[in-house]
């Protein structure tokens, strides 16, 4: 019992010494998506706030600080809701070009 309980175990931890790099990889895999829905996401949120630019405010109850730091954050939303709705396809490639520099195969 004893011995079989050893290989086991042993097995157990060679098969752990071996496989802490694929992982790894998914973990870097999923920092990278990450990051690339980030980016896209910053990119396409400097695209609506310069569609907005031009639009003027409501009168008497628009403008003022309170609506540009709710319209940044309506802004931020809507790129958000973009990216997570398939954004515009520069997640991807900022995806495959993280995975190139840190010599990750693509999935």
């Amino acid at each position: 019992m004893t011995d079989s309980l050893d290989s086991i175990t042993s097995g157990a931890i060679f098969n752990a010494a071996q496989s802490p790099t694929p992982n790894v990889h998914a973990k870097t895999r999923a920092q990278a998506r990450e990051a690339a829905e980030e980016f896209e996401a910053m990119f396409v949120q400097q695209m609506v706030e310069q569609m907005w630019s031009g639009v003027e405010t409501d009168g008497e109850f628009g403008g003022g600080n309170g609506e540009k730091i709710f319209r940044s954050l309506l802004n931020e939303q809507y790129s958000k809701n973009i990216v997570t709705g398939g954004g515009i396809g520069i997640a991807d490639n900022v995806y495959r070009e993280i995975l190139k520099m840190q010599d990750i195969a693509p999935e």
